[in-house]
């Protein structure tokens, strides 16, 4: 996969359709994460994808990158598919999706 700077970025303008984003209802959300097989009671070493955790747990990118100790840059890596997740943070996922509360509590210092 080529790398581009900002300014390529820029130069070349979006391909993100900001309004049907927007538009999207959490269903619809839903029906492309079992699509995905990014559902947690999926069989198999599927697990939910950073942004489906964070909107189950109604958390900001902030709030949950605070939450697990990532800075939010990481968080928002993760969500945008900038670099692909290692065992580990499919593990976390997979927690913070099953079991939110025991995340809390083991993070809390």
């Amino acid at each position: 996969m080529a790398k581009l700077t900002l300014a390529d970025i820029k130069r070349r303008g979006g391909r993100v359709d900001r309004e049907r984003v927007q538009a999207t209802t959490d269903e619809e959300i839903d029906r492309h994460a079992r699509e995905d097989r990014t559902e947690s009671d999926l069989p198999g070493p599927a697990y939910p994808s950073p942004a489906t955790v964070r909107r189950q747990l109604k958390l900001t990118q902030t709030d949950i990158a605070a939450l697990v100790g990532v800075p939010v840059a990481t968080w928002r890596n993760w969500e945008q598919g900038r670099v692909s997740l290692d065992p580990a943070v499919r593990t976390l996922l997979r927690v913070l999706w099953r079991e939110p509360d025991a995340v809390r509590r083991a993070m809390v210092a």
